[in-house]
């Protein structure tokens, strides 16, 4: 199933980048959502080249009911972006991974931070995937909408984080 996200915020890259990367956000994203944020490393400077990973505990009760007897009232959900160094004009891009553990989904998706002056435009491409013979269709189309909607609250999120709304 396919994944597609844009939006801008009024922020230079360099402040995402950083959001994205910083601990507290992530504990706020994760706690938002009902969830727990086990660990984050960052590898690298994020001025430059580097990966972040991310791992969560999210709850499953949104999740369709053939999804739940799978994996249980929680999942553990590791998110792994590997960014690139900052292009001529400071744009960035993120290969990024996610793994449910324990559950046959992965989603993999480019994340693409375009300089606009002082805004930056995020575009998420990608797409959600199951290893199950038969069912996988099935199982990535219910996942999909869970994904999405996980990958595009960290960027509205970084919005008010970075207004200040959030502490």
């Amino acid at each position: 199933m396919a994944l597609e996200a844009t939006t801008t915020l009024n922020y230079p890259v360099e402040q995402v980048v950083a959001v994205f990367a910083d601990e507290a956000f992530q504990r706020h994203v994760s706690e938002l959502v009902g969830g727990k944020l086990e660990s984050i490393t960052v590898d690298g400077d994020t001025a430059a080249a580097f990966t972040a990973t991310i791992v969560r505990q999210v709850p499953t009760g949104r999740l369709p009911e053939l999804a739940r007897k799978f994996v249980g009232e929680y999942v553990t959900v590791t998110q792994v972006e590997t960014w690139g160094a900052p292009e001529s004009d400071s744009s960035r891009q993120a290969n990024i991974t996610v793994k449910v553990a324990g559950a046959p989904v992965e989603a993999t998706a480019a994340q693409r931070l375009v300089a606009e002056g002082s805004s930056t435009r995020i575009e998420l491409s990608g797409a959600v995937t199951s290893s199950v013979p038969l069912l996988g269709g099935k199982i990535a189309q219910a996942a999909e909408p869970f994904v999405g909607k996980a990958l595009n609250i960290e960027a509205t999120q970084a919005a008010a984080w970075l207004a200040g709304e959030i502490v």
